[in-house]
């Protein structure tokens, strides 16, 4: 049986490393004491009898309190590392979060921009389209108080020779490619009226349609060339004789005639004289 088998074997709790060398030291420091007293108190003549002291024995579990502590470091580190990531990963959620925030206000901001625009586009638009039809409503709206019977204001110089030439015409037939003396075409009988005039006019619409210069239909005057279509590209002219009236070689069924702006409103009209 061991020395040691009278001790009961109670775990204590644990005791820091410091602190059980301290005890330790004390205890051996007794015990060294003792025994030199003990040494120095038998007498020769006295038999010294042997005394066995038996040593306590210290439950010192270093190694298992080394190991504690590693295992407790390790842990605090692995969390700590955890915790740093986890605040790592709120920072970014937070400043992803914050990115799609602010991206998402922009394309907000761009589709209101957008919206707003077009918005007055058509805004503008619709104005556009109000002012054209009030303006030709006034325009068809004079024409039609004119009649047929209005007396057309007088033309003076050139214009005058002009318009008496395409007035002279009336009544004569519309051939296609006709310049007179006795039938002619809408840019022909124009063409015509103009030599009276000593203006040399080309001799189809389109490029009559961009002769002299760019007039309101609502500020016309006796001589004007009326054009329908788009200037450049015109299918149709005719003379403005004044009183809000046109002579033009219409067709093959009415001939040449002497018409109301009403009748058949034109597109534009240039100035040559």
């Amino acid at each position: 049986m061991s020395h040691t088998a009278h001790i009961p074997s109670h775990r204590k709790p644990r005791r820091s490393a410091s602190k059980l060398a301290v005890r330790a030291g004390v205890a051996g420091g007794v015990l060294s004491t003792l025994a030199m007293a003990g040494t120095a108190s038998a007498s020769p003549s006295e038999p010294v009898t042997e005394t066995t002291l038996e040593m306590p024995v210290l439950n010192l579990d270093l190694a298992a309190d080394v190991s504690s502590a590693v295992t407790t470091a390790a842990e605090n580190t692995a969390a700590a590392a955890v915790t740093g990531e986890l605040r790592s990963q709120e920072e970014q959620a937070r400043t992803g979060a914050a990115a799609e925030a602010k991206k998402a206000k922009e394309d907000a901001e761009k589709a209101d921009a957008e919206k707003k625009a077009k918005e007055e586009a058509d805004r503008k638009a619709v104005a556009e389209r109000a002012t054209r039809s009030s303006a030709r409503g006034s325009l068809q709206s004079t024409a039609a108080s004119n009649d047929e019977d209005t007396v057309a204001a007088p033309a003076a110089g050139s214009a005058a020779a002009i318009v008496n030439f395409a007035r002279a015409q009336v009544g004569k037939a519309y051939i296609s490619g006709g310049t007179g003396p006795y039938s002619f075409d809408c840019s022909g009988l124009v063409q015509a009226a103009y030599r009276q005039a000593g203006v040399s006019l080309p001799r189809v619409s389109q490029d009559q349609s961009t002769r002299g210069s760019a007039v309101s239909l609502s500020a016309l005057q006796p001589g004007d060339i009326l054009y329908w279509g788009p200037s450049g590209s015109a299918y149709h002219v005719a003379i403005y004789v004044g009183g809000g009236k046109f002579v033009g070689a219409q067709n093959s069924g009415t001939g040449i005639v002497e018409r109301s702006l009403s009748y058949d409103p034109p597109t534009g009209a240039r100035r040559v004289l």
